[in-house]
């Protein structure tokens, strides 16, 4: 039976093991223990002073503000199909229903960290820390403990805005750092609840900034650290020598699922824009829409166009009509700058335009036909163009958790859907239900089920709503049609 399957692991993304040939000297140390480099100066602390330097004054700053979030979800198990059947009602009575008829409850619970950003108890997290969560509860450090809400949540980002209840005081906050100003080798903190322990500071440097195509999230964009971070640092802070918080922790690479030293933070900036969409009342993350396509500049590419290096967006195609075209940018025009700041590939691009926010202006620097131009980008948000309708998937259908809506120019946007597809896209699925055991995820759309074409979300909850002996469905998944058959 084909199966839909694309699941995304954030506390440990894994990578194969790195095979090291021959000896390997570290740091030039030959066997009298002192530099064989003459040039590179060993330097010892030369006072009591200098030894007892300590980061505890930039840990009292901003541990207060760094909390534990405890997530919990009630799962319901989906009834045995014959709970409805007289036969077996028959034999074993009412009682059948329970537990095999009637849904049973179990809960699941997670763990992370956040940061308090507002005094009125606004905390940020990763949006995988309380993804699907019924009840959230935030205990700060001094140990207490507090009811949370979610005010916003956006799986593009991976980040979420959660509101502290019933509280009547002034929350310790943190300060933002401007992780553009960030450079490699810089000293940072990463504060967290590792397993669990309590809170954990533990320290090292940036080990890369603007780091993509990491596969995190749809928003790869990351300052890389070899601070240990471990399951359970979710959402707690990275911070910088004065104490602000320059980027959220966010996932490791790991073999074993605990640090190896490669560990990557959502940038303060991304955080920011975020964080003031929610103290605006935003229940979601509007971005702005470009209508453009862009590509990778490949070292072919680079080479075709004369550059020393591959760098840029390289312009694929612009929607007619929208705020790409009325800039005036045209296909084969290479993206190089975007307010004043280089741009290395589209993703680097998106970041920009992202951090800019939705109803400002940025200036383009790119090339066309070998020569640079400005370009002024007006950033909008993308026109909702047809009633959502967006509906929860229930019944008995193997659809059944998915949340589905009909495809918009904004709805495409959001899903990194091609702003031409039509029909209707799963936006959310509840983890544990059928939608998530089937394998299907947001950005999925579907195509058909039981043969009839699906034109709307309304369609699809008409055509779910009855118990089927077989399931037919079809499902696009980013270009790829599969044909489905379940049982029911």
């Amino acid at each position: 039976m084909p199966k839909l399957r694309s699941k995304l692991r954030y506390a440990a993304l894994f990578i194969l093991p790195l095979a090291v040939a021959g000896p390997v000297a570290l740091f030039g140390i030959g066997d009298s223990g002192r530099g064989s480099n003459p040039a590179v100066a060993q330097e010892v602390p030369q006072s009591r002073a200098e030894i007892g330097l300590s980061f505890a004054p930039v840990v009292k700053r901003a541990a207060p503000a760094v909390v534990n979030v405890y997530a919990k979800q009630i799962v319901r198990s989906r009834p045995s199909p014959f709970a409805d059947d007289p036969f077996f009602r028959h034999f074993f009575g009412d009682g059948f229903g329970s537990p095999y008829g009637l849904p049973r409850e179990r809960a699941h619970s997670s763990l992370g960290s956040g940061v308090i950003v507002d005094a009125s108890g606004l905390v940020l997290t990763n949006y995988h820390v309380i993804r699907g969560a019924d009840e959230m509860k935030v205990a700060l450090s001094d140990g207490r403990e507090f009811e949370a809400k979610r005010l916003l949540a956006d799986e593009q980002s991976d980040l979420a805005v959660l509101k502290i209840e019933d509280g009547e005081e002034d929350f310790p906050t943190i300060e933002f750092a401007d992780s553009d100003a960030l450079e490699v080798g810089d000293l940072v903190l990463a504060i967290g609840n590792p397993f669990g322990v309590g809170q954990t500071v533990t320290s090292g440097i940036v080990s890369a900034v603007a780091r993509t195509d990491v596969g995190i999230n749809d928003m790869s964009f990351f300052i890389q650290t070899d601070a240990a971070i471990n399951p359970g640092n979710s959402g707690g802070a990275l911070v910088d020598v004065e104490g602000r918080l320059a980027g959220i922790n966010t996932a490791i690479f790991s073999r074993s699922g605990g640090s190896n030293g490669i560990g990557f933070a959502i940038p303060s900036n991304m955080v920011q824009s975020v964080v003031a969409q929610a103290l605006a009342g935003g229940t979601e993350v509007v971005r702005p829409w470009v209508g453009a396509t862009f590509q990778k500049v490949t070292p072919d590419i680079a080479a075709s166009l004369d550059l020393p290096r591959p760098t840029g967006a390289l312009v694929v195609s612009v929607e007619k009509g929208s705020p790409a075209a009325k800039a005036g940018l045209k296909p084969g025009d290479l993206v190089l700058a975007a307010g004043g700041r280089e741009i290395s590939s589209p993703r680097a691009l998106e970041y920009r335009l992202a951090i800019r926010g939705v109803g400002q202006k940025e200036e383009l620097r790119i090339m066309r036909r070998g020569r640079e131009e400005a370009l002024v980008l007006a950033l909008q948000a993308a026109p909702e163009g047809v009633l959502a309708d967006e509906r929860l998937i229930d019944g008995y259908s193997p659809l059944s958790g998915a949340t589905v809506a009909n495809l918009s120019p904004r709805l495409s946007d959001r899903l990194r859907l091609p702003s031409e597809k039509k029909g209707v896209a799963v936006t959310e699925v509840k983890p544990g239900s059928p939608a998530d055991q089937l394998g299907l995820a947001p950005g999925d759309v579907v195509v058909a089920v039981q043969g009839r074409r699906i034109g709307s979300a309304r369609d699809l909850a008409r055509l779910t709503a009855e118990r089927q002996r077989l399931w037919r469905l079809t499902i696009d998944r980013r270009g790829r049609v599969s044909q489905l058959v379940i049982g029911g």
